[in-house]
């Protein structure tokens, strides 16, 4: 890279929920954005709409070159599934030989000496990314705010969770996507071998119902479930077509949320405000945006 040209930015899972918000990020900044996909049709209209769309399948090393040709910095983050730590190791390696200055990590919010299963693997990735030599900068978020739209949906006007009383700390999506493009913006001058930790607010699912019902102007009550009703959540999952090695890690995660292995998910630990200079979004806020969705979900009695 000379000093006119723009850092040239490759971002895998462009067309996710983090990686969408990224692009969009970056879309007006002083880089050169370089979009991932594992579908050609995506980007053949990538390219149609003057971008710079690249063939990119985490499961065929062999497209990992061309797309890397010229990249200065990178954002990685691994679909759910054990498949993550050959596809980043090998996608680190190709980095690697194609020169590549800066990875932005996406990893878990967890204690070092973690033994959950799934928490373990993103910690294997981050330290062969640091081995690689490759400048690197990790994200730590906690839970995403989005499984209040998603998997945890208020429904039948009840709100579920599986840990109990205990509490968990969340972050929005789109607050780890602005952090993210930030550090890409910036690269590896600024946050070269930073750990960011990204948990805003911790609530547990009485508290959750308590804000959901504000929100909404419903009832929303909470039910615990429990170990064995997430076993069935996950059950369900599998069955679904979730990978079955990753999502039945999940369940040592509740076990250890419920004998307290796992407390620290309960900190607030947030370094947003460092990074961008303002606050993080509130549990709160990101349920009055989408107050239309919990009130439609959570009138279904399915």
């Amino acid at each position: 890279m000379t000093m006119h040209q723009k850092p040239v930015v490759l971002i895998l899972g462009a067309t996710g929920t983090i990686g969408s918000h990224i692009v969009k990020e970056l879309d007006d900044k002083e880089v050169h954005l370089r979009i991932a996909s594992r579908k050609q049709d995506t980007v053949d209209q990538l390219r149609r709409d003057g971008k710079d769309g690249v063939y990119l399948d985490l499961d065929k090393p062999e497209t990992f070159a061309l797309a890397l040709a010229g990249v200065d910095r990178v954002f990685l983050l691994t679909g759910y599934s054990v498949a993550m730590l050959t596809q980043s190791k090998t996608l680190v390696d190709a980095a690697k030989k194609a020169g590549v200055s800066h990875i932005v990590h996406v990893g878990v919010f967890a204690e070092w000496d973690t033994t959950d299963a799934h928490f373990v693997w993103h910690q294997m990735i981050e330290k062969y990314i640091e081995a690689s030599g490759i400048a690197w900068t990790h994200l730590h978020p906690n839970m995403f705010m989005n499984v209040f739209t998603g998997l945890y949906i208020p429904k039948n006007f009840t709100y579920t969770t599986y840990w109990g009383d205990r509490r968990v700390g969340y972050i929005a999506p789109e607050d780890i996507a602005a952090v993210a493009a930030k550090v890409l913006f910036d690269g590896p001058a600024r946050h070269a071998g930073q750990h960011y930790w990204l948990s805003v607010e911790s609530l547990n699912g009485e508290e959750i119902a308590a804000l959901m019902s504000e929100v909404t102007g419903l009832e929303i009550r909470c039910e615990d479930k429990g170990l064995e009703g997430f076993r069935q959540l996950i059950d369900s999952l599998i069955s679904q077509g979730a990978d079955s090695w990753y999502a039945s890690a999940n369940i040592d995660f509740v076990t250890q949320m419920l004998d307290g292995r796992m407390s620290y998910m309960s900190m607030v630990q947030n370094d947003l405000p460092y990074i961008l200079g303002r606050p993080a979004k509130t549990v709160r806020e990101y349920l009055t945006e989408n107050k239309s969705a919990l009130i439609a979900s959570a009138k279904n009695l399915q």
